[in-house]
């Protein structure tokens, strides 16, 4: 459907993992789709290690399957999660998931963000429809009934069907479309890491809530965690400016010595923690994936999740539009995609971030409330269920 070097039937904004694996799964179509990116090529197709290791659910695993995005990533660098416990405080009492309570034997997968997105790169590869562009980025959008159009930093204009933002939370290209966003910028800072330990792990993964801080420790391939540790703005910047041995003893000391010495093995990564859920995820001719659409507080580890699914939402609702011969960036298309992602996003946005508010609350009536709710989730098995299903899974395969 390409005319000319300035003309593509969908244009992306953005190279991360919800970017590509769009393009990706629309590679197999007869459109023209330009990916365009600020980072250059040899960045994108051997990502740095940023810090960040992103807990899979099964549904994720079948569409990156679908997208053959899973056969690129090596085996050595996939991690299981069969065990996963929330402890609160200073108590011994902990709300647990155990894969045995499902029919899998697993409950999730943890892979590096840096390896996901060098597999989702590679899994583009020979798709000649796929077009992307390094070292430049949109300055500006227009869209109309009939067509739209992105101007680029270097000048160039391209003409397109449909564009599509996926450049992150703080997403430009959705303020370029003057779609408003509702900012929960929690004043608390996030640092990821790597830690090696002298105990082994069972492919548990622990979410702690601390009344100070939250310690996520989660399951690496061998006697290896990532760390997610979130604080206030000021005592992170106490934490980053830690020697590494005496960071080492502060978290085996903070995580009880459950998994005994604990060294550093990478960088530690600082990333301001501010939730974002977009007013709308759909305009004439545009739409939003990704964190420009919802950007998670990764206590409930849904970031990716929701980004894969709501990519591989709207891509198989323009493959079926172009199945039945309509026009693929429509606005009844747009609405289809808009609403099944809210649908699917909203409730999880909002109940996360009521989590939060309950877990980092110190005063003793959020203590005590907090410490029921463990309880209760052990109590009850249908409540026990509906949560467990959130962590393991946020809807079926998308494929029809």
């Amino acid at each position: 459907m390409s005319v000319s070097n300035n003309h593509y039937d969908i244009v992306i904004a953005g190279a991360g993992p919800a970017g590509l694996s769009c393009a990706r799964a629309l590679a197999a179509s007869d459109l023209e789709i330009a990916v365009i990116e600020k980072s250059p090529k040899h960045i994108l197709s051997n990502p740095p290690e940023d810090g960040r290791d992103i807990a899979l659910t099964h549904s994720s695993e079948t569409i990156m399957k679908e997208l053959n995005i899973w056969a690129q990533i090596p085996k050595p660098a996939i991690g299981i999660i069969r065990q996963a416990k929330v402890l609160n405080g200073d108590s011994p009492y902990c709300l647990q998931f155990d894969h045995q309570d499902t029919d899998k034997n697993y409950l999730g997968h943890i892979i590096a963000n840096h390896v996901i997105r060098k597999a989702a790169y590679d899994a583009l590869s020979g798709f000649d429809n796929v077009h992307i562009i390094c070292e430049t980025e949109v300055t500006a959008v227009d869209t109309g009934a009939n067509v739209a159009s992105v101007t680029l930093s270097d000048d160039r204009v391209l003409e397109c069907s449909l564009v599509i933002a996926a450049d992150s939370r703080f997403s430009s290209t959705r303020r370029k479309m003057g779609i408003a966003a509702s900012m929960l910028d929690f004043g608390r800072v996030v640092i990821v890491c790597q830690m090696q330990h002298e105990l082994r792990h069972n492919e548990t993964a622990y979410e702690c809530f601390h009344y100070d801080r939250t310690l996520a420790v989660l399951p690496l391939p061998g006697d290896n965690s990532s760390i997610v540790l979130t604080l206030s703005a000021e005592q992170s910047e106490d934490v980053l400016k830690m020697d590494p041995e005496t960071f080492n003893r502060d978290i085996a000391r903070r995580f009880e010595n459950r998994l005994g010495a604990m060294h550093l093995t990478s960088k530690r990564h600082p990333y301001p923690l501010v939730a974002v859920y977009a007013k709308q995820f759909a305009a004439p001719r545009f739409a939003l994936i990704g964190d420009a659409a919802v950007g998670m507080h990764p206590v409930t580890a849904h970031g990716f999740n929701l980004g894969l699914s709501g990519a591989n939402t709207l891509a198989q609702e323009i493959k079926d539009a172009l199945t039945h011969g309509e026009d693929f960036a429509s606005a009844r298309v747009l609405e289809a995609y808009q609403s099944k992602h809210r649908r699917l996003t909203r409730p999880l946005y909002v109940g996360t971030n009521a989590l939060v508010r309950l877990y980092t609350n110190d005063h003793l009536p959020a203590r005590v409330l907090r410490q029921a709710m463990l309880h209760l989730g052990n109590a009850l098995p249908p409540v026990k269920r509906l949560i467990m299903d959130q962590l393991t899974k946020t809807e079926t395969s998308l494929a029809r």
